[in-house]
């Protein structure tokens, strides 16, 4: 899909570099709407400084953070140069409090992220790979522990380490026509960058199983039966409706306590792996956190008020 004549002229807003001093860029924007102002408008580079953008959404959508993948020659997949610029981003979320939930999305047609890229793969030594999958683990394991809520919007395949980085998210939402599956098997390997242990997390033991072991891969639809998938949306010609949904959700986050949000989430993800008695300590850990907060507070206020809180996430 050609890029359309004269795009960079709508986009609204400031691109930015961060991560620059170790050698790592990645691009920072900052507007309204979607990556450029038209919807649909999507923006393709072969440029390795452009393989991740990062879009901070500003008026009613400010605290929204849209992370595209950006590698159309390569499908998206996993490169060194991707799990660098991903850290860097991840980091960047991960320091600023003004940041209330995280699209994580591809700006390619057709596909989310097709796994590693074999390519580059074929071409390290081996006492390469180790590292490599240990830093691309260590990736989706941080995106995982993002203390906001972080939503896959999955619009193509997501295969191998794609599905991983999907699986580390809190909720994901599929196209009808989106392919996912873990397919590792298929080149003699496993799932090493957490599939075998969220998979079974998101589906229950069995069916994870019958998926890994198989390499079978699954459309949007029986994703979303399997419980693999929060939705599943039919596709738009743009091909962006799990985007589009995912948008929809994050502005459904977005009003409500940014602590309070937090603290939930810390709560289940901790909490979910523990005996009930030790879950209802944290909950009440989780809790506590929440009383003292000036936000509690103006929910009161707009209550009895009868207005909508203005949250600030203090």
């Amino acid at each position: 899909m050609a890029v359309q004549a004269g795009h960079r002229a709508l986009l609204q807003g400031v691109c930015r570099l961060v991560g620059a001093s170790s050698g790592c860029r990645t691009h920072v924007c900052s507007g309204t709407g979607w990556l450029y102002s038209l919807p649909g408008t999507r923006h393709y580079s072969s440029d390795p400084k452009e393989d991740l953008l990062v879009r901070h959404l500003e008026g009613e959508d400010s605290g929204i953070v849209v992370v595209g993948i950006n590698r159309p020659k390569a499908k998206n997949s996993i490169s060194k140069n991707l799990v660098n610029m991903m850290l860097v981003a991840v980091e960047d979320i991960k320091n600023n409090n003004k940041v209330r939930s995280v699209i994580i999305c591809s700006l390619v047609p057709g596909i989310f992220c097709a796994g590693a890229d074999l390519k580059e793969r074929a071409k390290m030594q081996l006492s390469e790979v180790g590292p490599f999958v240990s830093k691309a683990r260590a990736l989706i394991t941080e995106l995982g522990n993002l203390p906001v809520p972080t939503i896959a919007a999955i619009d193509g395949a997501a295969l191998g380490g794609g599905l991983e980085m999907a699986l580390a998210c809190d909720i994901r939402i599929t196209s009808n026509t989106a392919k996912l599956g873990l397919v590792e098997t298929k080149l003699a390997i496993i799932p090493g960058a957490g599939g075998t242990q969220r998979l079974p997390r998101a589906i229950g033991v069995s069916l994870a199983k019958e998926l890994i072991f198989a390499a079978r891969v699954v459309d949007g639809a029986e994703a979303c039966r399997l419980g693999l998938a929060n939705h599943s949306v039919e596709q738009n010609k743009a091909g962006d409706a799990a985007y589009l949904r995912a948008l929809e959700l994050a502005r459904e986050i977005n009003p409500q306590g940014p602590i309070a949000v937090r603290m939930a989430k810390l709560a289940i993800n901790q909490g979910i792996e523990v005996d009930l008695l030790t879950g209802l300590a944290i909950e009440e850990a989780c809790y506590a956190q929440v009383i003292p907060t000036k936000d509690r507070l103006e929910g009161l206020a707009a209550f009895r008020e009868k207005r909508r809180p203005q949250f600030k996430g203090e």
